[in-house]
């Protein structure tokens, strides 16, 4: 691929099944008429001397550039609509970042529409996230990385995701502390696809309060309104966020932190991790209340559409939150793992662990550490021994299944079954057996020989055990 000045020369390289010849400016050919001076209006004429009209200097200075290259790279993440891979990206700066970083000044960049993809959601419906060129995530991290010290200060106390030094789990705790104090019905609130139906209009409206530098807020609308592209087709994005994009959390939170102000304004506690959130009363009809009161200022002053079938009024103990539940204890209410993430995770194990897929038994193991320290690491604040111990036992049942189907030929499980000391007459008969796998799995003949000891020193990882090193 052939690299000049600031865009991909005549670069042919497929992009959703079709080529897009890539110009100087950046903007495909085929986008030209949909990316125009005429719907984005350009503000240069003020004065950038002064202090608050020189955050586009800071967002383009050379340190903070590299800062976003830096993580740009550690997230690492697929092509954009240019094809370029970020392993290509430093080069691509080196040869023309200054030009780059020209076009940006001087307001002509036009940034390049997201490559669409779709991933599935847990109710099996798919959720539309957004690929921005690397360029343009470097861009667009640049401005995240300026932005946000800038804003953080505005944001709500019990506002949790997309935070520094915030987390789930804190999110989580104030909940915990809530219910404590007698908060314990809540309004389970569902914004009905929030980042596909945020007003933009009202987006940068809420920007240019904070943002005084016109450039910038330029900037952002442009990537607000870069489009997209679909199976090789363009499509316009007048609304919403792209799920994908660097700047895209920062902007939820600066639109919800709108809701944010108007829930304290109103003496109401809350908890919301990005566009999940929970609003805390004492009563049942408190919380009617709240809902009933709260809509208009959502659906009439944000341009948000609440989903009135996902959104409940309920007692804590009937909600899920961030995968989470919550159960009343004699030590007051106290965090469990939902039903459902408990049926998503064995649903998980199911997957890494069939034998349809042909893994061996390095790759098996690898899959299942990774999966069970991530979990463990999540849930570990949920009271959860119990379950961990009884999925423990039912995570080896499927492990000495996946082992029997693996020693498909008679002769082998004779062998296996020798080489683990069962006697000639007891190998043999038991690798003749046409029992079902599910059934063997849980036979005496299984676990006296795959033993638990053994699992262990093959190298399985499994929940009890790695829990008790993250809670000790």
């Amino acid at each position: 691929m052939k690299v000049t000045k600031v865009g991909i020369k005549e670069s042919r390289t497929p992009c959703c099944g079709r080529g897009w010849p890539q110009r100087d400016s950046a903007e495909h050919e085929g986008y030209a008429g949909a990316l125009t001076d005429e719907r984005i209006t350009e503000n240069n004429s003020f004065d950038v001397d002064s202090g608050e009209n020189k955050l586009l200097e800071r967002i383009l200075s050379r340190e903070n550039l590299n800062r976003a290259y830096k993580q740009v790279k550690r997230n690492k993440g697929a092509h954009g609509v240019d094809g370029m891979e970020v392993e290509h990206l430093l080069q691509y700066l080196k040869d023309n970042g200054e030009e780059l970083v020209k076009l940006v000044l001087d307001g002509k960049y036009r940034p390049n529409p997201v490559r669409r993809v779709e991933i599935p959601k847990d109710n099996g419906k798919m959720r539309k996230l957004g690929i921005p060129t690397a360029v343009d995530r470097v861009l667009q991290q640049a401005i995240a990385q300026v932005l946000i010290p800038i804003f953080e200060p505005q944001f709500a106390e019990t506002s949790y995701g997309f935070r520094p030094k915030r987390s789930a789990h804190d999110a989580l705790r104030k909940c915990v502390e809530y219910a404590n104090e007698g908060y314990i019905y809540v309004v389970d609130m569902d914004l009905e696809k929030f980042f596909d139906t945020v007003n933009q209009t009202k987006m940068i409206e809420i920007l240019s309060r904070t943002i005084k530098d016109g450039r910038v807020i330029s900037l952002i609308h442009k990537y607000l309104r870069a489009g997209a592209v679909d199976r090789g087709r363009f499509e316009e994005t007048e609304t919403g966020l792209v799920q994908g994009g660097n700047i895209s959390p920062l902007c939820s939170n600066i639109m919800l932190n709108e809701l944010d102000h108007e829930l304290e304004r109103r003496g109401i506690r809350f908890v919301r991790y990005a566009d999940d959130m929970l609003l805390f009363a004492k009563t049942k009809r408190s919380a009617q209340r709240i809902l009933e009161h709260i809509i208009p200022f959502i659906e009439n002053k944000l341009y948000l559409k609440v989903n009135r079938e996902k959104t409940v009024v309920a007692y804590i103990g009937k909600v899920k939150f961030l995968g989470y539940g919550f159960y009343p204890s004699k030590d007051g209410v106290k965090l469990r793992v939902h039903p459902k993430s408990i049926n998503k995770m064995k649903a998980k194990v199911k997957e890494i662990t069939s034998r349809s897929k042909g893994s061996s038994y390095e790759l098996l193991k690898l899959r299942l550490k990774q999966f069970i320290t991530g979990w463990v690491n999540y849930f570990k604040h949920a009271d959860m021994r119990n379950l961990l111990r009884t999925t423990d036992e039912w995570l080896r049942r499927r492990l000495r299944m996946y082992i029997w189907k693996r020693w498909k030929k008679v002769r082998t499980r004779y062998k296996m079954l020798r080489k683990l000391g069962l006697n000639h007459n007891d190998a043999y008969k038991f690798a003749c057996t046409r029992k079902g796998y599910w059934r063997i799995a849980n036979s005496q003949i299984l676990t006296v020989t795959i033993t638990n000891a053994r699992l262990i020193q093959a190298g399985y990882t499994f929940f009890w055990d790695y829990y008790k090193t993250v809670t000790a």
